[in-house]
């Protein structure tokens, strides 16, 4: 899988058939990339980024996931809280996965390791992956799944 600190260098939509070991039983899950939301998307882009998100209207969990080293992390926060509310997807139970743990200061690190709501961790080092399964079956057992 590619993964680039580059602009649109994950344009493609991704989905992976995985087995997910849950209680009370085991799940067929697929996971699918609906790349991510950018703001001001060139006009050429956005038909192809629109079929990615259509993807979103038959998902039984949402996961947000934000590059925490990112400044502007907030806002590519809020943009897809909008867009997500503007889909009617509010329902839609969310994880909110905080990625980039292993590029925090020690004070930003501290803010979201006390956050009451979603997962830091860091795809680099594998810290928090765990904690987000140990969710991520949380949430399927709630859906009743």
């Amino acid at each position: 899988m590619l993964a680039e600190d580059k602009l649109f260098a994950t344009l493609d939509p991704a989905s992976r058939k995985l087995r997910f070991p849950a209680e009370p039983r085991d799940h067929t899950i697929i996971l699918s990339d609906t790349v991510g939301f950018i703001r001001e998307l060139p006009k050429a882009l956005q038909s192809a980024f629109r079929a990615t998100l259509e993807e979103l209207y038959v998902a039984d969990l949402l996961v947000h996931v934000l590059d925490v080293s990112d400044p502007e992390y907030a806002a590519h926060s809020r943009a897809v809280e909008r867009i997500v509310r503007e889909m009617g997807l509010s329902e839609v139970p969310e994880i909110v996965v905080y990625n980039k743990a292993d590029a925090l200061e020690p004070d930003m690190r501290c803010e979201f390791e006390n956050l009451e709501e979603g997962v830091l961790v860091s795809g680099q080092t594998k810290e928090g992956l765990a904690e987000l399964i140990e969710e991520i079956k949380r949430q399927l057992v709630n859906l009743g799944r």
